[in-house]
C-alpha cells in the first residue's frame, strides 16, 4: 500500500488481484488493506479514518451521522456528509481491487463492515486471547502460544496513520487490551519457570509504561527469580518515584507486599492474583518501605496514634480524575492550607473531594473532618456557620461544655484547636465565600478543602480547582465499573449513552445504575430512550437522585435577574451566544447582559470555551428550555425571540454590507433593533462575527419557535454573498430551502423566486447540475411572472453556465444575452460583470480565445471598479486557461497565482482549488510534470475536504494526464477512472472524453 512520493492524496489503482489472494485488514498499527503479495491502492488519511472506524465496529451498522461524529466530533465541516460519501466510494474502489467488495455493505441505516474470519487483525487478536484464557488452566503452554500469536499481530500503535476524533479513546482502549495480554503472558511464563527469557521481553513495555504496577510486578518477580534482587528492588524504586512525581501516589497493597517479599529474599514470592493493584497516597511511612532498616520503619509507622476520621464512604467505583487528584496532592505537598473545588451540578465535586481526602489522610495524622453545609441539598436549608463549627469542634473531640454559644467565640476556638494539628477538613456544598469565611483556619499545617457550585472568588490566598466534564475514556471506565460486562459487549452504544449524558458524572452514574438494575435492557435500548430529547432529563432520574433536581437547585440559588437570563438563553436556537445576542434576548443593555452571563458562569450554569462566548452543557440547555416554557408566558417568549431575530438580521446586514458593498441595492432594508447594535471597525471584524455566528444564524430559520417566514426570506437575501463567497454551500442550501418553504407558505412570490434562484446557484456550485437547472428554470418563470428583472438576470446567468457545461452553446448564449440585457436595463453593474465573465468562459469553450479575453477583461475592469474582489479573483482564474490556449504560459500562470492569492486572502478555499488545478494544467503543458502533480494533488486534497466535486474531477483528470505523460500506467488509469466516474455523476460531456483517455492508457 505504498503511495506515490508520499504526497499524493489520491487513491492509486492496480489491476484486481486474483481470487485466491488472501485479503487482510489491519488496524493494530497502520491502517492497511493487503491481498497476498499484491500492492493495493493507498487511501487518503480521511478515507483510512472512515475505513478504520467501520472495521473497529465490524458487524455493526454505522449511519452517516455516526461516522461524521466519530471522525470530526462536535465540529464537523459543512462537507462532512459529502466527505463520508467520497470515503465510502474510495474504500469500495480499494476493496474492488482486492477482490473483497462484499466486505463493505450498504444497509438502510448506513454502512457495515463484514470481514470474513481471519481477515481483520483485531478480531483475530480477540479470538486468540479468548482461546488462551480458556486454555490457561489446562494447557498453559498452548495458552502462551495463543497470546504470542495475538501479540505478533501488533505493528505499532493502533490506527498509527489515522487522525480522527475517535482515535484517542479507541487507541487507549486497544492499548489496554494489548497490555493486559502482555501481563497475562508474563503470568503464564512465570508459572512455567521461564523467568530468564522473560526479563528482556518485559524490559521495553515496562519502560514504555512506567506507572503500570502489575507489569512492573511481573518484571520484578522475573528478576528476583533470576537471582537479581538488587535489580528487582531498583525497578520497584523507579515505579515508586514515577508514581509519586506524576500522580502523587504510592503503589497499591499487592505491589507493596511483593516488594517486601523480595526485600526479605523470599524464595516462594509471587505477585498476588486478582484485580490489578490500586495505588494509595504517597506517605512518609510507606515511602521508606524498601530501606535497609525494617525496625526503624516499624517505629516510624507507629510513632503516633491516628486522629479521628469522619470522612464519608469512598465510592468504590470512582473512576478517572487523575489530573485533579494529582493537583490536590501537589497542594498537600506544597503546604497549601486552603483549596476549593468548584464545578456545575452533577460534575462530581463531592466524590472527588472525598476520594482525595481518603488518599491524603495519612498526611494528616491528627484527623480528617467532614461537614456537609447543604447549600445544594434539596429540601434542606444551608447549615449556618455556627452549627458547622459545633460539628467540627465535636469531631476534634472538644466536649460540648467547652463549645461557646457565639459564632465569634466558636471560630476563635476552632482556629486555636487547629493551630498545632495537621488536620484535613472537607467543607462540602458551600453556598458562597461568605458562607465559609467564619470556618477558615488561622495558622495551621492542615488542609481545608471546600466544594461549591460557585467559584469562590471572594476568598484570598486560596488554590482553586475547577472540575470539568469527564474525559471520554474515564466516563467509559465509570460506566463499565457500574454496569459490568454488558458494557464490553456494546462499546459503540456505550459511547452513545455517554454522549447523550454529556459526559456529566451524575448523569452517567444514573444511566449506568438504571441499566444495572434492568437486566433485560441492552445498552443500545438505553441509548434509544435517551435520544428522545423531550424525556431525556426524566430518564436521568431515580427515586434517590435526579439530574433535573440538581439543576433546579442551581437555578433556585440564582438572583431573579440571573434566573431570567438563564431561562431566556434556553430559547436561543443555536449552540452558543455572545453578550449582544443575550442582551437582545433579555431586552437589557449589553453591559448588564455581560455581567449576568459572568455571574452564570461563576455559578457554573454556563460554560465558556472561548473568550466572549457562552454556552450550555447539553442537559442544562434542556433544563433552561423547559424552565422557560414553564415560567415565561407565550407572549414573553415571542418578544424575546423577536428581539433576537431583529438583532441577528440587522447585524448580519451590517456585516455583509461592509464586506460586499456593491450589492446593497439588492438586499432588503433592515431597521435598527431596540437593543445595542454591534459595531464593526473593519472587514476583518465583520468576517469574524459572521464566521462565529453562522451556525446560529442558520439555526434561527428552522428551530421550533423561530418559524418567522419573513425572517427566513430576508436572512436568505442578506447572507447569500457571504455564504457563496466563503464556500459555505451546504449552509446556503439549508438557508435557501427554509426561505423557499416560508415564501411558498405565505404566497410570497418575490421571495419564492429569489429562493429558487439562490438554491439553483448553490446547487450549481456543488456540481449538482440537474437540480440547479430545474430550480433556476422555475425561478426564472416566477421572476418573469412578477416582473423581477434582477431575478431574471441571475437565473439566466446560471442557466447559461449550465447549458455551457452541457456544450449547448447556442442555448447558453441566448440565456447569457438575456441576462446581460436585464442587468443593463436595471443598471445592475455587478450582475453585468458576472455575465460578461460567463460569456468569456463560453467563448473560451468554443475556441474563440480573443473574444473570451476581451469579455473577461471587461468583466475584470468592472469588478475592480466596483470593489468586488471575489469577482476579480474569479475572472483572473478564468483568464488563465485563455492565455494557456494562446500559449502565453507566463501570463496564464500569473493570472492563476493572482486568483489563488486573492481567494486565500478572502478565505474562499473552495474556489482556491480551481486556481490550483489551473496551475497544474499550465505546468503540464509546459513540461514541468513534477509541479503538475504537486498542484493537482493539492487541488484534489482541498476539493475532497470541501466536497467540491467538479474540481475533484478536474484534479483527477489532471493527475491522469500527467501520470500518463510520465509513463505511470497504473496511477494514470486509476485517476482517469475516478475522473470519469465523477464526470458521469455530474452528467457532463467530459465523461466521454475520459473514456477515450482510459482506452488510450489501456492501449499503451
Amino acid at each position: 500500500m505504498a503511495g506515490r512520493g508520499g504526497t499524493s492524496t489520491a487513491v492509486q489503482a492496480v489491476s484486481p488481484v486474483g481470487p485466491d489472494a488472501k485479503v487482510r485488514f489491519t488496524i493494530l498499527g497502520p491502517v492497511e488493506v493487503s491481498a497476498g503479495d499484491h500492492d493495493l491502492p493507498r487511501a487518503t488519511p480521511r478515507h483510512r479514518a472512515v475505513l478504520a472506524y467501520l472495521l473497529l465496529n465490524a458487524r455493526t451498522v454505522m449511519s452517516a451521522d455516526r461516522l461524521i461524529d466519530a471522525v470530526w466530533g462536535q465540529t464537523p465541516p459543512d462537507t462532512a456528509r459529502a466527505q463520508v460519501h467520497a470515503a465510502v466510494t474510495a474504500i469500495r474502489r480499494v476493496l474492488r481491487a482486492a477482490g473483497a467488495e462484499e466486505v463493505l455493505v450498504t444497509r438502510a441505516a448506513g454502512y457495515v463492515a463484514l470481514p470474513a474470519p481471519g481477515q481483520l487483525d483485531l478480531e483475530e487478536f480477540t479470538t486468540l486471547v479468548t482461546a488462551a484464557h480458556i486454555q490457561a488452566a489446562s494447557d498453559p503452554q498452548a495458552a502462551v502460544r495463543q497470546i504470542r500469536a495475538a501479540l505478533r499481530l501488533w505493528r505499532g500503535n493502533a490506527f498509527a496513520d489515522v487522525n480522527a476524533d475517535y482515535v484517542a479513546a479507541a487507541r487507549t482502549w486497544l492499548e489496554e487490551r494489548r497490555l493486559t495480554a502482555i501481563e497475562r503472558l508474563a503470568e503464564l511464563e512465570l508459572s512455567l519457570g521461564r523467568h530468564e527469557d522473560l526479563i528482556d521481553e518485559l524490559a521495553a513495555p515496562v519502560a514504555a509504561h512506567p506507572l503500570r504496577e502489575r507489569l512492573c510486578g511481573h518484571f520484578m518477580l522475573a528478576l528476583h527469580r533470576a537471582g537479581r534482587q538488587v535489580d528487582a528492588l531498583a525497578a520497584a524504586r523507579a515505579l515508586r518515584a514515577n508514581l509519586a512525581e506524576q500522580q502523587g501516589l504510592d503503589p497499591g497493597r499487592a505491589f507493596i507486599a511483593l516488594e517486601r517479599a523480595i526485600l526479605r529474599d523470599d524464595p516462594e514470592v509471587r505477585f498476588p492474583g486478582g484485580d490489578p493493584p490500586v495505588a494509595t497516597p504517597v506517605t512518609e511511612q510507606t515511602a521508606v518501605i524498601a530501606s535497609e532498616d525494617p525496625a526503624k520503619n516499624r517505629e516510624r509507622r507507629h510513632r503516633s496514634v491516628p486522629g479521628p476520621c469522619f470522612l464519608p464512604y469512598d465510592t468504590p467505583d470512582f473512576a478517572g480524575r487523575t489530573a485533579e487528584l494529582d493537583q490536590l496532592s501537589r497542594f498537600s505537598s506544597e503546604g497549601v492550607t486552603l483549596a476549593t473545588i468548584d464545578g456545575m451540578a452533577g460534575i462530581g465535586k463531592t466524590a472527588l473531594a472525598t476520594h482525595a481526602a481518603h488518599r491524603l489522610a495519612e498526611h494528616y495524622p491528627d484527623g480528617q473532618l467532614f461537614v456537609d453545609l447543604h447549600a445544594h441539598t434539596a429540601g434542606q436549608a444551608p447549615a449556618d456557620a455556627a452549627a458547622a463549627l459545633e460539628i467540627l469542634l465535636r469531631q476534634l473531640g472538644v466536649p460540648a461544655e467547652r463549645i461557646p454559644p457565639s459564632l465569634t467565640d466558636r471560630a476563635a476556638l476552632w482556629r486555636a484547636e487547629l493551630a498545632d494539628r495537621r488536620v484535613l477538613t472537607v467543607l462540602d456544598n458551600a453556598a458562597d465565600a461568605d458562607h465559609v469565611r467564619p470556618l477558615l483556619p488561622g495558622m495551621t499545617d492542615g488542609l481545608m478543602v471546600i466544594t461549591s457550585r460557585r467559584r469562590l472568588t471572594g476568598l484570598d490566598g486560596v488554590r482553586t480547582l475547577s472540575v470539568d466534564l469527564l474525559p471520554a475514556r474515564d466516563a467509559v471506565d465509570l460506566f463499565a465499573r457500574i454496569v459490568g460486562d454488558r458494557a464490553d459487549a456494546e462499546p459503540i452504544a456505550v459511547l452513545d449513552v455517554l454522549q447523550l449524558c454529556g459526559l456529566l458524572p451524575l448523569a452517567v452514574r444514573i444511566a449506568a445504575a438504571r441499566l444495572h438494575h434492568r437486566p433485560q435492557w441492552t445498552v443500545e435500548y438505553l441509548a434509544g430512550r435517551l435520544r428522545d430529547q423531550s424525556r431525556r432529563l426524566t430518564e436521568l432520574s431515580t427515586a434517590e437522585r435526579s439530574v433535573a433536581s440538581a439543576f433546579a437547585l442551581t437555578y433556585q440559588q440564582l438572583s431573579p435577574a440571573q434566573q431570567r437570563m438563564f431561562r431566556l438563553l434556553g430559547l436561543h436556537p443555536g449552540h452558543d451566544t455572545d453578550p449582544h445576542a443575550a442582551a437582545a434576548l433579555a431586552g437589557v443593555p449589553v453591559e448588564e447582559a455581560e455581567t449576568l452571563l459572568e455571574h452564570l458562569l461563576d455559578a457554573h450554569a454556563l460554560l465558556q470555551h472561548e473568550p466572549g462566548r457562552y454556552t450550555f452543557h447539553d442537559l442544562l440547555r434542556e433544563h433552561a428550555r423547559s424552565t422557560a416554557a414553564a415560567e415565561e408566558t407565550a407572549d414573553a417568549r415571542l418578544d424575546a425571540t423577536t428581539r433576537l431575530l431583529d438583532h441577528y438580521l440587522y447585524t448580519a446586514h451590517t456585516a455583509v454590507d461592509l464586506l460586499f458593498p456593491y450589492g446593497k441595492r439588492q438586499r432588503p432594508p433592515i431597521p435598527e433593533p431596540t437593543t445595542s447594535a454591534v459595531t464593526f471597525h473593519d472587514t476583518a471584524e465583520a468576517t469574524a462575527w459572521l464566521d462565529a455566528e453562522r451556525a446560529n444564524l442558520i439555526a434561527t430559520t428552522h428551530s421550533t419557535g423561530y418559524a418567522d417566514s419573513a425572517h427566513a426570506v430576508r436572512l436568505s437575501a442578506i447572507l447569500r454573498p457571504y455564504l457563496d463567497g466563503h464556500a459555505h454551500h451546504s449552509d446556503a442550501i439549508t438557508l435557501h430551502n427554509q426561505a423557499l418553504r416560508a415564501s411558498t407558505r405565505t404566497a410570497d412570490r418575490a421571495g419564492e423566486g429569489r429562493a429558487l434562484i439562490e438554491l439553483g446557484w448553490a446547487y450549481w456550485r456543488q456540481g449538482r447540475y440537474d437540480q440547479a437547472y430545474a430550480l433556476s428554470l422555475r425561478g426564472l418563470e416566477v421572476c418573469k411572472e412578477i416582473g423581477d428583472r434582477f431575478g431574471e438576470s441571475r437565473a439566466c446567468n446560471t442557466l447559461g453556465l449550465l447549458c455551457a457545461m452541457q456544450r449547448d452553446h447556442e442555448q447558453a448564449y441566448r440565456h447569457l444575452r438575456d441576462a446581460l440585457e436585464a442587468c443593463r436595463d436595471i443598471g445592475n453593474h455587478i450582475g453585468e460583470a458576472h455575465v460578461l465573465s460567463s460569456l468569456g468562459m463560453l467563448h473560451h469553450r468554443q475556441g474563440r480565445s480573443d473574444q473570451a479575453r476581451d469579455q473577461l477583461r471587461q468583466a475584470l475592469d468592472l469588478h475592480r471598479e466596483l470593489g468586488n474582489r471575489g469577482g476579480e479573483a474569479h475572472v483572473l482564474d478564468c483568464l488563465g486557461p485563455v492565455y494557456r490556449e494562446q500559449r502565453q504560459y507566463e501570463q496564464a500562470r500569473d493570472h492563476h497565482r493572482q486568483a489563488r492569492d486573492l481567494y486565500r486572502e478572502l478565505g474562499n478555499r473552495s474556489d482556491e482549488s480551481s486556481t490550483l488545478n489551473g496551475l497544474g494544467e499550465v505546468a503540464r503543458v509546459t513540461g514541468d510534470l513534477a509541479l503538475a502533480l504537486h498542484e493537482h494533488d493539492a487541488a484534489l486534497a482541498l476539493a475532497e475536504e470541501l466536497g467540491n466535486r467538479p474540481e475533484q474531477a478536474r484534479a483527477h483528470e489532471g493527475l491522469a494526464r500527467t501520470q500518463r505523460d510520465l509513463g505511470h500506467t497504473a496511477p494514470a488509469r486509476d485517476h482517469a477512472k475516478q475522473a470519469m466516474d465523477l464526470y458521469t455523476e455530474l452528467g457532463v460531456p467530459e465523461a466521454e472524453e475520459l473514456r477515450g483517455l482510459l482506452a488510450e492508457i489501456d492501449g499503451s
